[in-house]
């Protein structure tokens, strides 16, 4: 048994490595996506395939990575992964995410003898998936691109030139998806070197008692917090737009969640089947969100270890939407984006106090592809949007910030997007009053406007915008989430998730939602409502009309004979 110094001084060294994958990934990537957004899951694992050191990135990723990997062994077997190999996968049902986000991993062999994995998950741009950019219609997995079920890339440190030439005459963009699968590579060799380091320094076995140590505190660690917990069984619904086919059918998550000494199941049970559009989630990554949620209400000040989510049960039923089957096609993964708030909206009847309002709800995602007029190349570029946060019993939601499903993302500057891109983007900004009212604000959300300045398509990724953000303890819902095509002419369109083909000089502006409100609004104190006028994210008709505060939109001065009057003329109508 290691001594507890040593066991802390390998746990941040993995750390520091994993960290080290993150870098070497974002300094050779070759896609935006990667290296400004931090769409990516990096992962060192033990011998089992369980993670215990990860870089924050996509948060569900790693998880996903977990899922993958141990899939990937049971489908090639522990002996058939050797010193120098380097696997790919993107088998949906088997990687946990979509095609275009495939898992590379390593074997980490320290004399002969496997004792871990290196993972690194991104968002790559094309694998021959039917639609450029991004698939939000398909109705079979036969549609959504290449399958790798676990191929090596390189062979005993050998490059496999032949899967490289399919990866290559089967790609819209060959150069920028070979490189940022190399990059891939990259990472996976920096963690598998720096594990190995590790090892020659401290012992093989006391490395690997190590990574069982990490891995038992974690448990620890979550169960002495689940036992804090309310205990109780609650239930709720939301509702995906729709599943990109069938338009106006809202798909519904049910989920019942149930808190004991020992465990919190997340039961699945009922929601909707038969999803004929490609919003169905490998189960891989429906446990994954699901752990998400599970690591925010227990363990959420220490890094990610498999043993954090030992007393998790996620329960689901092969062929709904959260347990995608072959041939279900899963290429849009926004349930997985969206799901996570419908845990907490169950939780929230239990345990209002420990839990936030909806935020905004979704990532918000826009991707402009085309023929760059300036360098006759094509292009494809992407960002998320911020939301705003719900607000809770501690204080108003936070104000345009990335989703709670991408906790170490950031968005892709103007600048970046403007250079690399024929898009010029004429407004970006807080959206006032988004934000739901109450005695706690739900932070608002964000507004960008995108001009295109030659023939493009633009991909809108929003799939909650028919349902408002929902509120705690008589607050009110934030505003929802919606893109508006050409605003203010004759072709104004209002959407969702939409493929856009757009000519020269048309607009599309990408509005995010706001967190919903947490207690009466008429509780907020005037002056914090005067600040929030002040400072542009409440306008002075919302201060009068959901808070009965009257404030001057010059001075931002509170008329306090006003605003009495405006509050018990609305305590009245209630």
């Amino acid at each position: 048994m290691n001594d507890a110094i040593t066991t802390e001084v390998i746990r941040h060294g993995l750390l520091a490595a994993a960290e080290e994958m993150a870098r070497n990934l974002c300094r050779t990537a070759y896609n935006t996506v990667v290296y400004e957004i931090h769409d990516y899951g990096i992962g060192l694992h033990d011998v089992h395939g369980d993670v215990v050191a990860d870089a924050p990135g996509i948060a569900v990723f790693t998880r996903g990575n977990d899922h993958g990997i141990k899939r990937a062994v049971e489908f090639l077997g522990r002996d058939a992964m050797q010193p120098g190999d380097v696997f790919l996968l993107n088998y949906p049902y088997w990687s946990s995410a979509h095609t275009l986000d495939p898992l590379v991993f390593a074997p980490i062999h320290v004399d002969g003898e496997l004792i871990g994995f290196a993972s690194c998950r991104i968002h790559v741009l094309d694998l021959k998936q039917k639609d450029p950019g991004y698939v939000l219609d398909s109705t079979d997995m036969s549609q959504e691109g290449l399958f790798f079920p676990g191929v090596r890339l390189y062979e005993r440190g050998v490059a496999n030139d032949d899967i490289w030439n399919v990866v290559r005459f089967n790609s819209r963009l060959p150069e920028r998806t070979i490189g940022d699968l190399q990059a891939q590579v990259s990472a996976c060799v920096s963690g598998v070197r720096r594990t190995q380091q590790i090892a020659q320094r401290y012992g093989t076995e006391t490395l690997t008692t190590a990574m069982t140590t990490i891995n038992d505190h974690g448990e620890r660690l979550a169960r002495l917090a689940l036992a804090k917990l309310p205990k109780g069984t609650w239930s709720a619904i939301d509702f995906v737009d729709s599943d990109g086919v069938d338009l106006d059918r809202l798909i519904a998550l049910r989920v019942q969640v149930t808190v004991t000494d020992d465990e919190m199941v997340i039961d699945w049970t009922g929601t909707d089947r038969d999803v004929r559009g490609p919003i169905n989630l490998p189960v891989g990554q429906t446990e994954a969100f699901c752990s998400l949620i599970f690591k925010a209400m227990t363990t959420p000040d220490s890094p990610v270890v498999a043993g954090n989510f030992r007393p998790l049960r996620v329960v689901t039923e092969p062929g709904s939407v959260v347990h995608a089957v072959p041939p279900m096609p899963t290429f849009t993964l926004w349930t997985g984006l969206l799901g996570g708030e419908v845990v907490l909206k169950a939780l929230a009847q239990g345990m209002p106090d420990l839990v936030p309002a909806c935020s905004g709800g979704d990532v918000c995602s826009m991707m402009g592809l085309g023929v760059n007029p300036r360098t006759g190349e094509a292009w494809l570029e992407a960002t998320n949007e911020a939301v705003g946060f719900g607000g809770h019993a501690g204080g108003d939601g936070a104000d345009g910030i990335m989703h709670l499903s991408e906790p170490g993302c950031r968005n892709n500057p103007v600048e970046v997007l403007e250079t690399k891109s024929p898009m010029f983007i004429e407004s970006y900004g807080y959206r006032p009053d988004s934000g739901g009212a109450g005695r706690y604000r739900g932070g608002v959300g964000v507004g960008r406007a995108y001009r295109f300045t030659a023939p493009s398509t633009g991909i809108c990724l929003v799939y909650k915008t028919k349902t408002r953000p929902w509120s705690i303890a008589g607050g009110q819902e934030g505003e929802n989430n919606h893109v508006v095509l050409n605003p203010g002419t004759p072709r104004e369109v209002v959407q969702g998730g939409s493929y856009n083909i757009l000519d020269t000089g048309e607009v599309l502006v990408n509005n995010t939602g706001g967190g919903g409100g947490f207690g009466d609004p008429l509780d907020r104190e005037p002056e914090r409502v005067a600040a929030d006028v002040r400072n542009g994210f409440v306008s002075a008709e919302a201060a009068r009309r959901d808070y009965g505060v009257v404030v001057d939109p010059v001075t931002f001065a509170v008329d306090d004979a006003a605003t009495s009057a405006a509050r018990g003329g609305l305590a009245a109508a209630r």
